[in-house]
């Protein structure tokens, strides 16, 4: 199994601090935000930070540690109704596809909207006016990924604009290209609403979006009193993980652990082994 985490869930450090500890808690690969783990990386400016020599160093790092850089994090808002600011957007993602590869990143992850207040935003996420604003954002990014050779995954969130497996299954469709794949984070598919129906959950993305899945996202939940879903390290909620697991079984698919602190990382990657080793 090849389990990893966010480095900016380790303690405080350098990056090669940071993936020093990641690989003695027995993590093989890693999903870095360079704006997350990096205090002089800006993602403004990563147009131009994102240099052949600033990746090749990074990749050195990551080396060295023996760690896999599994995700390179851009999440950014590709269907922000701003022009100037949506084509800024596009060019940050454009610097990361073009060094993704110098990186040794499998894929450039992505979420369509993925700051907090973006669910409130004009317009709403779920409608159709926002899912045409994110493919007219996307359609570009993603040639320039087949012109570059690399990959961008995108997550679906239940309260984003790809909310939804079926939604997912509409973009890949209509914006058909290798370079253009899925992280699939099982909780992050699931409403407060839907909190008892996991395993369904999970069994449609499989189904729909399974060939297409490049990376996974493990986390649980817990559904508190107020009816609200709070999400935490693997082994702390009522998540089930048969299903995914069966899914990663025999295939090179990364698995970054989230939602962890360094007090329970390892604990975390434990019990995703001791399922695993049970199927």
């Amino acid at each position: 199994m090849n389990i990893g985490i966010r480095l900016h869930d380790m303690a405080p450090g350098s990056l090669k601090e940071r993936l020093a500890a990641a690989r003695a808690q027995g993590f093989s690969c890693a999903h870095v935000a360079l704006s997350k783990v990096l205090d002089d990386f800006s993602m403004k400016d990563a147009p131009e930070k994102l240099t052949e020599e600033f990746a090749l160093r990074v990749r050195q790092d990551f080396d060295e540690s023996g760690l896999e850089c599994a995700v390179l994090g851009c999440y950014l808002n590709l269907a922000d109704p701003d022009p100037e600011r949506r084509a800024r957007t596009q060019e940050i993602y454009k610097a990361h596809l073009r060094i993704a590869a110098k990186f040794g990143a499998r894929v450039i992850g992505t979420e369509t909207y993925a700051n907090p207040e973006s669910r409130f935003a004009d317009p709403a996420p779920q409608s159709e006016e926002a899912f045409r604003l994110f493919m007219d954002g996307l359609a570009p990014v993603v040639r320039f990924a087949e012109e570059s050779g690399a990959i961008l995954a995108v997550e679906p969130v239940w309260y984003h604009i790809i909310s939804t497996p079926e939604r997912a299954a509409r973009m890949l469709e209509e914006l058909p290209s290798d370079n253009l794949q899925i992280i699939l984070d099982a909780v992050n598919l699931i409403s407060p609403e839907q909190a008892d129906r996991t395993e369904d959950i999970v069994r449609n993305a499989l189904s729909l979006l399974g060939d297409r899945v490049r990376i996974l996202h493990m986390k649980d939940f817990v559904v508190t009193p107020d009816g609200k879903m709070d999400a935490c390290a693997c082994g702390l909620g009522s998540m089930r993980y048969e299903q995914l697991l069966s899914f990663a079984a025999g295939r090179d698919l990364p698995m970054t652990l989230e939602n962890t602190v360094p007090e329970n990382a390892e604990q975390a990657r434990l019990h995703l082994e001791r399922i695993a080793e049970k199927l």
